[in-house]
């Protein structure tokens, strides 16, 4: 009973974004689908605009660099697809699978070391911690957004 405990304890959701240019270059489906052939599981997404507000929320620790506007005019340039996933340490593995935020130094195999080049066109946000990624999932998603459902290969992903 307490490994089961354990386990369950581990599993955490995180918030993912697929910024404008994983968008207009067509390789969302690629990032979705690496993340899910990892074993993660989409637990909420949604395709929106972003704007200035919401996004020197979401990058307050940004917003006195001198780079912010172009960010920002960036994150606004197309839509970006906001989604929920969820794992056994999911905010931990996804940062590995997305690489370093500098695609040029981002090793290959990695979402941005083989998509990306440049900063911020860096194609995916991963959520740093499992703390800022609570609050980064309540910014973008309310609780009934939020689905729970058993993948089919789940018992052979967590044993």
């Amino acid at each position: 009973m307490q490994f089961i405990f354990l386990v369950k304890k581990m599993i955490e959701q995180t918030l993912v974004i697929l910024k404008p240019d994983a968008l207009v270059r067509g390789i969302t489906g690629k990032v979705i689908d690496r993340l899910e052939s990892k074993g993660l599981k989409l637990v909420a997404s949604k395709m929106m605009m972003l704007n200035e507000e919401v996004l020197k929320q979401h990058y307050s620790h940004l917003v006195d660099k001198p780079f912010f506007g172009g960010l920002v005019e960036y994150m606004t340039s197309a839509p970006v697809i906001v989604q929920v996933w969820e794992g056994k340490e999911a905010t931990s593995v996804v940062r590995l699978m997305a690489g370093v935020t500098n695609p040029r130094q981002a090793q290959p195999g990695t979402i941005r070391g083989d998509f990306a080049i440049d900063i911020p066109k860096n194609v995916i946000h991963a959520s740093e911690n499992y703390e800022i990624a609570k609050q980064e999932i309540a910014r973008f998603f309310n609780d009934s957004e939020i689905y729970s459902y058993k993948r089919i290969d789940e018992d052979m992903l967590y044993e």
